[in-house]
């Protein structure tokens, strides 16, 4: 009966139906993170809006659950559903740059990899994340925080129009000056209001940047730590540079002497001018100890998106908590290096994210976004490929999580986070949780949309 029900659908759409049934369907069903096992009751791929729309009226009427999945990671599974409809936008891969206004419009099934390789031939960036694998829609739909953060701002601050396929299946297009309250609600309300079928960005002139990792001992984890917290507020907004506690992985292309080292790591871009990045940089190397790597150079603006791709391919085991952070104290410093030091795996790390600079220019109720007064966004991710370490990366991720938690703000970017409960939702949005309500009442009243970091219309 279900396979007769689902062949309605098929007949609808340009794209293709997976069901049970189909031999791709256990590929299919799989995401990101390993550690996430659902078995939804079909999986559509979409190829356009027209079957964005069929697929979404169609499970509205049969009362099916509904996951929206786009072309990255969602590392808390949120695109994938169990025994409903999963909706795969990741045939969606069309990208058109203007050069003369420097905008990029982008579909949802487009990696920030693909977002790069068309903007680069023109010398433009779109400010995203730090892995090319990463989905476009779900990280701008979360605020969107990388490289190019502190000059440019999120990603959600270089959003200029969407187009939304609307939970009674409707269609709208969405910016500054129509369907407002929408579009206000898309910039950091996740999945919450509809199903972003384009994005409109603005672009900025990036090409070459002055980039690489350089790593410390961890007997320098603190002095490096104390310097970063003091350096960053005087940092021309060029420079973004991102502290990591990590494990050098057993692997190429890192010195064989150096592997499974614990360190200290500072991951930065400086995106202005070439012949100001290596002034603008010497504060690193002249005011701390001498690093054990330094692979710091110029390189074209995809390669450092893509720097560290080879090590987290998909199908490892993933949990990630997460919170924001305005002060990196002598306690929190002392926290961080004991939680460190008892990282189970190679691959699990903490990184703080620098989110000061143009983010603090946007005011607090400009966007859903909640924390335009952070410094940093911080991650803790346990992660390795093996399943049977799957409860001790989840269990160093919370412990991590719990020693460090008093010394933050409290909330954190939705991106980072797993199942966590309502409070933590109220907490990343803060004051602006209500407003976010009351849209949500308006586009969404059944909470249709509702397998994603949720926003209940009640």
């Amino acid at each position: 009966m279900q396979e007769e029900q689902f062949s309605k659908l098929s007949e609808k759409i340009r794209g293709s139906l997976i069901t049970p049934a189909s031999g791709e369907y256990e590929v299919a069903r799989k995401v990101y993170n390993e550690m996430i096992d659902r078995r939804p009751a079909a999986i559509v791929r979409c190829v356009d809006v027209a079957d964005v729309r069929a697929a979404v009226t169609f499970a509205r009427q049969d009362g099916l659950t509904i996951a929206i999945r786009g072309g990255g990671h969602s590392a808390a599974g949120l695109g994938v559903c169990e025994q409903g409809l999963v909706i795969d936008l990741s045939p969606m891969k069309g990208i058109r740059v203007n050069p003369a206004n420097r905008t990029v419009r982008v579909e949802p099934g487009c990696t920030q990899g693909d977002v790069d390789h068309a903007s680069h031939v023109f010398g433009l960036a779109v400010p995203a994340g730090i892995v090319s694998t990463t989905g476009i829609a779900g990280l701008t739909l979360g605020g969107g925080t990388g490289y190019l953060t502190r000059k440019y701002g999120l990603t959600i601050d270089n959003l200029i129009e969407a187009d939304v396929v609307l939970a009674d299946g409707t269609f709208a297009t969405v910016n500054a000056s129509h369907g407002e309250d929408l579009f206000w609600a898309l910039r950091g309300g996740g999945g919450n209001f509809g199903v972003v079928t384009s994005f409109l960005f603005q672009a900025h002139p990036v090409s070459t940047v002055y980039a690489g990792p350089i790593f410390w001992e961890v007997k320098d984890a603190r002095r490096v730590m104390e310097w970063y917290r003091e350096f960053l507020p005087q940092a021309p907004l060029e420079l973004c540079p991102f502290l990591g506690l990590k494990t050098i992985p057993s692997t190429n292309p890192f010195p064989r002497e150096l592997w499974g080292k614990k360190i200290c790591a500072l991951i930065s871009c400086y995106s202005g001018p070439m012949e100001q990045a290596e002034e603008a940089i010497k504060p690193i190397r002249q005011e701390l100890p001498p690093p054990i790597l330094d692979w710091m150079g110029p390189m074209p603006f995809p390669a450092l998106q893509g720097l560290f791709d080879p090590l987290l391919p998909k199908g490892l085991q993933w949990y990630w908590k997460g919170d924001f952070v305005k002060e990196l104290s002598d306690k929190a410093i002392d926290a961080h290096l004991e939680c460190a030091a008892k990282a189970p795996s190679e691959l699990s790390l903490m990184h703080l994210y620098p989110i000061d600079g143009a983010v603090h220019g946007v005011g607090q109720g400009e966007t859903a976004w909640g924390f335009r007064d952070a410094t940093w966004s911080m991650v803790i991710a346990g992660i390795d490929a093996d399943p049977a370490k799957a409860g001790a990366v989840t269990a160093w991720a919370k412990g991590y999580w719990e020693a460090v938690h008093p010394h933050t703000l409290g909330g954190a970017y939705v991106n980072f986070m797993m199942d966590e409960g309502v409070d933590r939702i109220k907490a990343t949005y803060r004051d602006n949780y209500d407003r976010l309500t009351e849209i949500k009442r308006k586009y969404d009243p059944l909470n249709f949309f509702r397998i994603n970091q949720n926003i209940k219309p009640d």
